[in-house]
């Protein structure tokens, strides 16, 4: 039975297309993938051309500017068809039961939101990339494993959030607690959707046999860029902003604060703590273009369970 949508968004990743639409195509038999949606951002690399040419089966829309991850993934929401949405890097080849494997995941529980993939490292092939991302009540994001060894990560559990570069979503709980931000425009819009799912009493999962093969970067450049920096700071201001009853909000003040500290003095050794400082006064400003998370008595104990998740994974992040 076809049930599930790919979407890949593309921005300048000609290099990379062909691996990752060629291991979309060898997906075993009955995978389930009903169509596979390219959203391109505005490329100048050919992008457009070479996926009209050589996989004109796929669905294709092309943006007339750079929309930014989160609104290429909504705009392919909006047109699928199918019941699981596939979100996917461009950078990314993906093994033959990737698709069966998390589509047989996310079947066992109808709670499961999300399921992560594993994602291990293109060019060093025993090291994880990502094995899901946990979030802190520093308002850190850690993802699992990264550059420890692959075998280390074989089972199956739950995880904070899914990372959206290789991770697949039941489309009836996306319409229910709302698409992708677009205001984050990219980096941790999928730390906020799972953050929203678990307000929700979701769960999300990450898959062992699901495995992919990540590049990275492979839109941004690199792993630290002035960017992506300033970005993701100012995005760490929106997450809890958003997400946080204000009581919970003014609690976790103090341990935020300290988070957003140390981060400052780490970009400030990399050369880059007046862009990192650019960020969090840019997420303070634009705090009127987040909308809140609407708070309901019903999720209290949802919201108590990821006050303790957060304080766990603080410790967790600090020791380990």
């Amino acid at each position: 039975m076809n049930q599930l949508s790919a979407i890949i968004p593309n921005y300048n990743g000609i290099r990379f297309l062909k691996t990752c639409f060629d291991s979309l195509n060898t997906q075993n038999g009955q995978t389930g993938l009903k169509e596979v949606i390219i959203v391109d951002n505005n490329s100048s690399d050919n992008s457009v051309e070479f996926i009209k040419k050589n996989y004109p089966q796929f669905i294709l829309i092309e943006n007339k500017e750079n929309l930014g991850f989160a609104r290429a993934i909504n705009q392919g929401i909006e047109v699928s068809s199918g019941e699981y949405i596939f979100v996917l890097n461009n950078d990314i080849e993906l093994e033959k039961d990737c698709i069966t494997n998390l589509l047989k995941c996310i079947k066992q529980d109808s709670s499961i939101f999300s399921v992560s993939a594993k994602m291990i490292q293109y060019y060093e092939r025993e090291k994880i990339d990502d094995a899901g991302d946990e979030y802190t009540i520093l308002g850190w994001t850690k993802r699992l494993g990264y550059g420890k060894p692959s075998d280390n990560y074989n089972t199956s559990r739950n995880i904070f959030s899914a990372c959206a570069g290789a991770a697949i979503y039941r489309k009836s709980i996306l319409e229910d607690i709302g698409h992708f931000d677009e205001n984050f425009f990219a980096y941790m819009e999928d730390i906020d959707l799972s953050y929203r799912a678990k307000i929700n009493g979701y769960k999300n999962v990450f898959c062992p046999e699901a495995i992919v093969y990540h590049v990275g970067s492979g839109t941004s450049g690199s792993r630290y860029n002035e960017f992506k920096i300033k970005l993701a700071a100012r995005n760490n201001i929106y997450v809890p902003y958003k997400n946080m009853p204000w009581p919970q909000l003014i609690v976790n003040m103090p341990f935020l604060l300290m988070g957003y500290l140390i981060k400052y003095l780490f970009f400030l050794q990399k050369g880059h703590g007046g862009v990192y400082i650019n960020g969090l006064k840019e997420g303070l400003t634009s705090l009127n273009h987040v909308n809140k998370v609407k708070y309901k008595n019903k999720n209290i104990k949802n919201y108590l369970k990821i006050e303790w998740l957060l304080i766990k994974n603080t410790f967790k992040f600090l020791l380990f």
